[in-house]
């Protein structure tokens, strides 16, 4: 499970299209719809939001937007709780990490995308996050191999 931090204007079609069902795969673990999945690192600085459940629904949002901005059609009726939600903090070391993430990505898979964006350096967050200085966050998995 990978949800971006990143704005999803940045995510290829493939890309873009795993991040909301799996973005819609976190909100039926918060919801408590499913068993799988439950103590997935992703999903604690939702678990943290005072409103878990609004948080993952306005990050659904966002990445409907995108697509509808595209010309695609998400169904945003599986969007359990749609509503404007304080941002999350977002340390800048975790945005950097995932943008080299998804650029390695993108090289392999959309090269296109890849040179389209391999010149940005300064990636904008998804609408749901605000920057604060700060290293890769502690849940992400390269975080805990940094610290073995």
């Amino acid at each position: 499970m990978r949800l971006w931090s990143l704005h999803p204007s940045y995510l290829d079609p493939k890309g873009l299209v795993a991040c909301w069902r799996e973005a819609l795969l976190a909100q039926a673990v918060l919801a408590g719809g499913t068993r799988g999945f439950r103590h997935h690192p992703q999903l604690l600085r939702f678990r943290q939001h005072q409103d878990p459940l609004g948080a993952i629904g306005w990050y659904l949002w966002h990445v409907a937007e995108e697509a509808e901005r595209r010309g695609y059609r998400f169904a945003r009726e599986r969007i359990l709780k749609v509503r404007e939600v304080p941002a999350i903090p977002l340390p800048r070391g975790q945005l950097r990490y995932e943008w080299a993430h998804l650029l390695h990505k993108l090289q392999k898979r959309a090269p296109a995308w890849w040179e389209r964006s391999a010149g940005l350096t300064d990636p904008e967050p998804h609408p749901l996050f605000f920057l604060v200085e700060g290293p890769i966050a502690p849940w992400e998995r390269a975080a805990k191999s940094e610290k073995k």
